[in-house]
């Protein structure tokens, strides 16, 4: 297979599944066992790449809240995702600082898949006939921006499964979870991105980089991002996330078995 069609198709994986509640880095790795295996450097900049699908779909979103930002309800959501991001960067830190690293291995990959894909068959079918509420509380925006760390420490959990199955669990309802999840992502992975380079850039790493790839890889995962991110919001207007709770049990179950 050339190099550039493995890029691509990893550009695409991460599109596909970078907002999906199915995680990118838990597919990214699986894909590597089969095609050529990337960079850190390179996984983290097109999940960059894939930022730009959100901040596209959220325009109107982000300009309401960025020209009315003097008026409270914006400007208590605008301060709760940033506190959200506060207390996942600074969790991140200490991570790193423990010297936490994913795994190489598909085994916990498998398990988190699954294990998150039961959780939400669950969740969704205890929420039946309960009611649902839009509003962000202080202690949910809290606990939202420490469940981004699971998926830190758990690949296969999935950054945005994670946070959109506890804010159901908290009682918001899946539009609204889906933004501030997709919101919160935005910082998350354009800091995690930013770090990740200065840190080649300090150590030498990013010029043995086939830039090109990278680039290549970006762009692709952002226009993949930006129709699926588009499809999903149309998506969970009157579906749950069952149907993803199913894949993550079938694709976690068929890991485990061929491991």
């Amino acid at each position: 297979m050339p190099d550039w069609l493995a890029i691509v198709i990893l550009g695409v994986i991460e599109g596909v599944t970078e907002f999906l509640p199915v995680s990118s880095t838990g597919h990214l790795l699986i894909a590597e066992h089969w095609l050529p295996r990337q960079s850190e450097l390179f996984n983290v900049v097109i999940q960059s790449g894939a930022v730009l699908a959100v901040l596209l779909n959220f325009w109107a979103r982000l300009k309401q809240l960025g020209t009315g930002w003097r008026e409270r309800e914006h400007f208590d959501y605008l301060l709760k995702l940033a506190v959200a991001f506060l207390v996942t960067g600074v969790g991140g830190l200490v991570l790193k600082k423990l010297g936490l690293k994913l795994p190489e291995s598909l085994g916990p990959v498998a398990w988190a898949t699954l294990i998150g894909g039961v959780l939400f068959i669950v969740v969704e079918q205890w929420l039946r006939g309960r009611p649902v509420r839009d509003e962000i509380t202080w202690a949910i925006a809290v606990t939202l921006g420490a469940a981004q760390l699971i998926a830190a420490v758990f690949p296969g959990a999935s950054r945005s499964g994670t946070t959109i199955l506890i804010a159901l669990v908290l009682g918001v309802s899946r539009p609204r979870a889906l933004e501030f999840s997709f919101l919160l992502g935005v910082p998350t992975l354009l800091a995690a991105g930013a770090l990740t380079m200065l840190g080649e850039l300090k150590h030498g790493g990013a010029g043995q980089e086939n830039w090109g790839f990278v680039v290549l890889g970006t762009l692709v995962s952002a226009v993949t991002a930006f129709v699926t991110v588009k499809w999903l919001l149309r998506f969970v207007q009157t579906h749950t996330f069952t149907a993803f709770g199913w894949y993550r049990v079938v694709l976690g179950s068929a890991l485990i078995v061929k491991g």
